[in-house]
């Protein structure tokens, strides 16, 4: 199974559509937040067949997405949020305490507009970063894939993405 991980594009389709371009065919695609109204043409953009997991960021003032979403990945409980809840900003330390009390092993977080993976004790913390206004050293859009095999493990790989 093959998914597509983005945050933050903000209404920049552009890059997002180069990336689906690249990317596609996709099993999966993960939006993380601030879609900014983007929502309702991204199902159009993407390979027939494809599932959509979005969720609400902190600029999707009047969407009718879910704020959080739980899913199953694999053999992984995951859950996606944007992340201003849980203070990413200052670092993924809540996002740790919050897998441990509600039993995720996988939590997928944006907001920060910066590339982001761990595996600390077992849980799979990750941030694709931006594809519209990237924020850590380089400032290059950047989005994930993972790779899930039949065993539910998962590989996941960080790209970046010449601004169209």
């Amino acid at each position: 199974m093959k998914i597509l991980i983005v945050s933050d594009t903000h209404r920049m389709d552009e890059n997002l559509k180069a990336v689906l371009a690249k990317e596609c065919p996709v099993d999966m695609l993960i939006h993380l937040g601030d879609v900014e109204g983007s929502e309702m043409f991204i199902p159009e953009w993407v390979n027939p067949g494809c599932e959509m997991q979005m969720i609400r960021g902190n600029n999707d003032f009047f969407s009718a997405l879910e704020r959080e979403r739980e899913l199953t990945i694999g053999h992984y409980k995951a859950l996606l949020t944007h992340g201003h809840y849980y203070n990413v900003s200052l670092g993924v330390e809540q996002l740790r305490k919050e897998a441990a009390e509600r039993g995720f092993t996988m939590m997928m977080y944006g907001h920060t507009h910066r590339p982001y993976f761990e595996n600390h004790h077992g849980v799979v913390i990750l941030n694709p970063g931006s594809l519209s206004y990237p924020r850590q050293e380089g400032r290059r859009p950047s989005y994930m894939v993972m790779e899930v095999d039949e065993q539910g493990e998962i590989q996941v790989e960080q790209y970046y993405l010449d601004r169209c």
